[in-house]
């Protein structure tokens, strides 16, 4: 299902509207499968000729954890790529979280609308306003460049890490964006902070219609942390917004699957981990075969992606053995 590719990249920026200056610019990183260099001016510049082959190319769209910068998901955006998507990451240093007397703290960001994420305010609109920016930006470079002609911009991907699986979850409708096909998950839930004003243990709903799979680790210590933010305790063996979000904020009619990957920490899925930034020093050192996991977790993705993307039967029937017969680095696997 994947082969080794050559994998180049190709970038942009575009503003967000409505964000203030200087933090209205998002820079996108565009992956592709290339062409070998064939003339001089190929091999001096690094820019190289898309593969036609596997065309036209969905888009695999990775949205980032807060202060998680774009690079760490590369390894994740290749193995998109030798699957047959177009990867699409960004970043974007925006406002966190508002300020009392001005800006509020800034940092890296999915992009986060707080004006959409209040109790009033929920389910008016998607919560992300980054994502629509970055689609249109990908879009021009399909209509000139190496990607010309190659991409298929009404079929998306969605993979969210922590804050951006939430902002995923949460924009990902038809009304807003009919060309998401398939949204994937890993350490993100839909639980509202009482910071935003919800009342303790607030589930707010998913307005998914696609196919979803939520993934965690059972060793997310940064999710564990995050209790006091839901008016839950810390470390609590009952605060378990991954599968609360599975359970009960999915819509009924929508196919979900559910992976808890053995011994993951939350920042499995960036790799590698810049321990300066992000809270992934809340969690411990993980214990066992990180790679393994990270391949257990690129395998899953993909397959689902292909399953349901593509509609690729082998995808589907890999994902029935998988159910059935899962893989060593597989604590707990459920679908509906």
């Amino acid at each position: 299902m994947s082969t080794t590719a050559l994998v180049r990249a190709v970038r942009t920026a575009v503003r967000v509207p409505g964000a203030p200056a200087p933090y209205d610019t998002v820079h996108v990183t565009v992956r592709y499968p290339a062409l070998p260099a064939t003339t001089t001016a190929e091999r001096m510049s690094g820019r190289l000729p898309a593969d036609p082959a596997g065309a036209p190319y969905p888009l695999a769209v990775i949205l980032s954890g807060v202060n998680v910068a774009s690079d760490a998901y590369a390894w994740l955006a290749v193995r998109l790529v030798e699957a047959g998507f177009v990867a699409v990451t960004y970043d974007w240093v925006a406002e966190l979280f508002p300020g009392k007397d001005g800006p509020g703290e800034l940092g890296l960001t999915p992009g986060v609308d707080l004006a959409t994420v209040g109790p009033q305010t929920y389910g008016t609109g998607p919560t992300t306003p980054a994502l629509r920016p970055v689609l249109d930006a990908v879009a021009a470079l399909g209509e000139a460049g190496p990607l010309a002609g190659l991409l298929d911009t009404g079929t998306v991907a969605l993979f969210g890490h922590s804050a951006g699986g939430t902002v995923a979850l949460q924009s990902a409708s038809t009304q807003w964006f009919p060309e998401v096909r398939a949204v994937v998950t890993y350490g993100a839930h839909t639980m509202a902070s009482q910071m935003l004003g919800y009342p303790p243990s607030t589930l707010l709903p998913a307005p998914v219609e696609a196919p979803v799979m939520l993934l965690s680790g059972t060793a997310d210590g940064v999710v564990a942390a995050s209790a006091v933010r839901y008016g839950e305790d810390p470390g609590a063996p009952s605060h378990d917004p991954v599968t609360a979000t599975w359970e009960r904020a999915l819509p009924s009619t929508t196919e979900a699957w559910l992976v808890h990957l053995g011994g993951a920490t939350h920042m499995l899925a960036a790799h590698p981990e810049d321990k300066t930034t992000a809270r992934g020093f809340l969690e411990d050192p993980p214990v066992g075969d990180d790679a393994a996991r990270r391949d257990a977790l690129a395998t899953i993705v993909t397959s689902f992606l292909h399953a349901s993307v593509r509609g690729d039967t082998e995808a589907k029937n890999a994902l029935e053995l998988l159910a059935e017969q899962p893989r060593p680095e597989i604590a707990e696997i459920r679908r509906r």
